[in-house]
C-alpha cells in the first residue's frame, strides 16, 4: 500500500492512500505508454489497425508480464513457511493471486481489443487475439527466470554485482 503525505497548515498532515506501490504504478504506465506508442508506430509504418493491436497489446502484455514474472518469483525467495506465519503466508498467497487476476484480465482485455479491430480471415479471427496472452506468459516465465538468476549471482558472489567485461578492443590488445 501506497501513500502521500501532504502538510496542510502546521500540525496538519494529509494522508492519502493508494493501492500498490508508486514504482509499480510508474512501470505500468512505461508498459502503456510504449503500447501507445507501439501502436502509433505499427499504424503509421503498415496502415492496419489489426496488425498495431496485436503488436502494441503484446508488448505491453510482454513487459507487464516480465515485471509480475520478477516480482512472483521474488515472492517465492521469501515465502513464509505456512504453519509458523500463517499471516504472512496469506498476504504473500494473496498478492499471487491479485497479480494473476491482473495478468488473466489484462490478457482478455488484449484479446477483446485485437478482435475488434477491423478484419477478416481465420488468422485474424483465431490466432492474433491469442498472441498478446502468448506472449505475456513467455515473457512471465521469463522475468521468473531472470529474478531467480539474478537471486544466484547474487547468492554466489556474496551480494557483490558481477565484474563486467573488459571491452573488446582491449581484449584484442592483450
Amino acid at each position: 500500500m501506497g501513500k502521500i503525505v501532504r502538510e496542510i497548515e502546521e500540525g496538519v498532515t494529509k494522508y492519502y492512500w493508494y493501492p500498490g506501490e508508486k514504482g509499480d504504478w510508474l512501470k505500468a504506465l512505461i508498459a502503456l505508454a510504449s503500447g501507445a506508442g507501439l501502436y502509433v508506430l505499427v499504424f503509421v509504418l503498415f496502415d492496419s489497425s489489426l496488425m498495431a493491436a496485436a503488436v502494441s497489446s503484446s508488448g505491453v502484455l510482454g513487459l507487464a508480464g516480465f515485471y509480475l514474472g520478477r516480482k512472483d518469483a521474488a515472492g517465492l525467495d521469501g515465502f513464509h513457511d505456512p504453519t509458523s506465519e500463517r499471516k504472512a503466508a496469506l498476504a504473500d498467497g494473496t498478492r499471487a493471486a491479485w497479480r494473476g487476476t491482473l495478468q488473466g484480465l489484462v490478457s482478455a482485455g488484449a484479446a477483446v481489443f485485437v478482435i475488434n479491430m477491423p478484419h477478416g480471415g481465420f488468422l485474424a479471427d483465431w490466432v492474433l487475439p491469442l498472441v498478446p496472452s502468448i506472449v505475456g506468459a513467455v515473457a512471465h516465465s521469463a522475468g521468473m527466470l531472470w529474478q531467480r538468476m539474478a537471486n544466484d549471482a547474487e547468492a554466489e558472489g556474496g551480494g557483490e554485482a558481477p565484474a563486467e567485461e573488459a571491452p573488446a578492443e582491449e581484449k584484442a590488445d592483450a
